[in-house]
């Protein structure tokens, strides 16, 4: 790959993005590319133009075609997405910035401006080789976690959990004698650990029911998804007491190319409920 193609270029106006409501209290909002499907030059141009300076650089230092055609996409659809969610003015995809909470997740840096009220947005995302997804949420933080079903790891799935994960968590995992079975629960295991923490090997999160308020996972909601017939996806959102604290995950679901297509594909083959608790 011609490292020019990743070169600013303004020469091409970009299309309005659709503008879109901001998710209800509860409500995920998925949107995930696939990036087989991207083969248009013009159009990785394109994308190349909404990236800051920085981002450009980043992008641009990766070695080798896919993980800088990867990079440059994960980077348009966080952007892309975002300015989708308008409320009292329209949003450029170009203009947004992003800084580093104190747990050092990225998050949107809204300009301080008298006719602009900043976005209640929560956002995270995940990638794999053949699939980046954007989840997004309002006032609630958001984890997502995407997997193929297809993956195997290079190490032992038990000895990995026991590296990484609770002693609990790895009981569960060693009880599970279904191979595609343990996957799955692994990669909910995964993302229970809430977004800001961090699966370490200190972690003391235990995945198990409670009603205790102290308890921190009982704060927060999950589940696991099969997405496009290819991959596994679990999310994480906590729990918004506004909503009232039975009230059930909603989730809506697109698969986009930005600029070219959106299609929302919730209620379909391509989005299987696997944790039963979701809303379409």
């Amino acid at each position: 790959m011609n490292i020019r193609c990743f070169q600013r270029n303004f020469s091409a106006a970009l299309p309005p993005l659709v503008p879109l409501q901001l998710p209800s209290p509860m409500e995920t909002h998925l949107w995930y590319i696939l990036p087989d499907e991207v083969k248009s030059w013009g159009l990785l141009n394109q994308y190349s133009e909404l990236l800051s300076p920085c981002e450009s650089e980043s992008v641009n230092r990766m070695r080798g075609d896919q993980l800088k055609k990867r990079a440059l996409l994960a980077r348009a659809l966080v952007r892309t997405t975002i300015a989708r969610y308008q409320t009292n003015c329209q949003m450029n995809p170009r203009c947004l910035k992003f800084r580093k909470n104190l747990y050092g997740k990225p998050e949107v840096e809204w300009r301080n401006e008298d006719n602009f009220s900043p976005l209640p947005l929560h956002f995270n995302l995940s990638h794999t080789s053949t699939m980046i997804a954007c989840g997004v949420t309002v006032n609630v933080p958001i984890g997502i976690d995407i997997e193929e079903k297809q993956r195997r790891t290079k190490n032992n799935l038990i000895a990995f959990a026991q590296r990484y994960f609770s002693a609990y968590e790895v009981k569960v995992l060693t009880a599970i004698s279904d191979p595609e079975v343990q996957r799955q629960e692994e990669a909910t295991l995964r993302n229970f650990h809430p977004p800001g923490s961090s699966v370490s090997e200190a972690s003391d999160i235990i995945v198990e029911s409670s009603d205790d308020p102290r308890n921190p996972t009982n704060n927060w909601q999950f589940t696991l998804l099969e997405v496009a017939g290819s991959h596994y996806g679990a999310i994480c959102i906590e729990k918004d007491i506004t909503a009232g604290a039975n009230a059930p995950m909603k989730l809506t679901v697109w698969k986009t190319i930005p600029f070219v297509e959106d299609v929302c594909v919730s209620g379909t083959d391509a989005v299987v409920d696997l944790g039963r608790i979701i809303e379409q």
